[in-house]
């Protein structure tokens, strides 16, 4: 690890003396702006760990240079921001590696290979429970408009997004608590269960039909504005249905499938199963393995190993792409009060003119990405 970029020096400093003690020396050279960092020919991959609202200025600046890129989930703030990383990706023939790292678990890969293979029968039904309400770890600190501290580069951190006056209580980890910047509980869970949902019903390169999103807001203009509960009901092809909710008991936290013979329930804490046996194996029988989904067993070591390979990552960038599209459209049927049309072949929402207006959003100059309509 060569090199750290970060607009709160205090951030950058941090990070490169935990480099740099690691390695015993001083070679970590750190960069305000992180395009300096990007245009290092001797440098072959980078990790990006930002809020939502800079994930795509990012990734797409980090291919045009001819990185490899682990980035994190969700892939954008939009679908359109997402489309435009995926275009740049592929165009520049990078590997990219999510941080939905479910991927790289035991479980969820036994759990997706069981449902994969028909072992529950003819997927009818899946439930994806996310967290609700807002705040999680980052409690807020202060919530009263003050002058940024000088460490921080506050207008850059904003960046593309709205200009909004400084408050402590949505920068650094509470950025997700605000649609200028992040998504709610929704977004910010919906690359890891939903991820795994889509992985169980091959639905990696396709998307719903039909979505029908119900949510809880604050006040648009509250420092947290993002929704607390909400509960998306979505039609995909071969007629599955799928509920994707936060803040609702009868739909149970992680990822079940349930089928006309079966069902399996996967989260981070447990696996449950309609056939008790499949508790105790670690992997499906080679017998019953039609189906051999790729194995993982540590996510950044996945990314390694691809980046010397060339070959695709356990969580590519169009897996990505289509495991968060989902929660963006849910996010949009809340917003505008009715059912949406999804094509997902063309990635367009059919016949809402004013829905298909939050597929993107404005960037405030000097930010833009060559291509992208924001």
């Amino acid at each position: 690890m060569v090199a750290a970029s970060d607009v709160d020096q205090q951030h950058l400093r941090a990070l490169m003396l935990k480099v740099n003690d690691h390695y015993k020396d001083t070679g970590c050279k750190g960069y305000r702006d992180y395009r300096d960092l990007m245009a290092r020919r001797d440098i072959d991959a980078v990790m990006l760990a930002l809020p939502d609202h800079w994930h795509a200025l990012a990734a797409v600046e980090a291919a045009r240079q001819g990185k490899d890129i682990y980035g994190e989930k969700p892939l954008a703030r939009t679908i359109g921001e997402q489309q435009a990383i995926v275009r740049a990706v592929r165009a520049n023939r990078r590997i990219w590696q999510t941080g939905s790292w479910q991927r790289s678990v035991g479980t969820f890969h036994k759990a997706a290979e069981i449902v994969r293979n028909g072992l529950i029968g003819k997927i009818t039904r899946v439930e994806v429970g996310l967290p609700a309400g807002q705040g999680g770890r980052m409690a807020p600190v202060d919530m009263v408009p003050r002058t940024p501290p000088p460490s921080l580069d506050y207008e850059t951190w904003i960046g593309p997004s709205k200009m909004m006056p400084y408050i402590k209580g949505r920068v650094h980890g509470n950025w997700r608590w605000n649609y200028n910047t992040g998504g709610g509980q929704l977004l910010d869970w919906i690359g890891h269960h939903c991820d795994i949902a889509h992985w169980g019903c091959d639905f990696d390169n396709s998307g719903p039909l039909e979505i029908q999103g119900q949510g809880e807001f604050p006040p648009v203009d509250a420092v947290w504005n993002t929704c607390t509960k909400y509960r998306i009901e979505l039609m995909y092809p071969r007629d599955i249905v799928m509920t994707i909710a936060g803040g609702h008991p009868d739909i149970r936290g992680g990822t079940k499938w349930i089928g006309t013979g079966g069902w399996v329930w996967v989260d981070r804490g447990g696996f449950e199963a309609s056939n008790e046996e499949w508790r105790e194996i670690r992997q499906l029988p080679d017998e019953l393995r039609k189906v051999k989904l790729p194995i993982s067993n540590n996510h950044q070591r996945n990314f390694l190993d691809s980046v010397k390979s060339r070959e695709p990552t356990i969580t590519p960038v169009e897996t990505a792409h289509h495991s968060a599209i989902p929660g963006h459209l849910g996010l949009i049927s809340m917003l505008v009060g009715r059912k949406l049309k999804w094509d997902a072949q063309k990635e367009q929402i059919i016949g809402d003119a004013d829905a298909s207006k939050l597929l993107s959003r404005p960037y405030r100059p000097p930010w833009h990405i060559a291509g992208y309509a924001g």
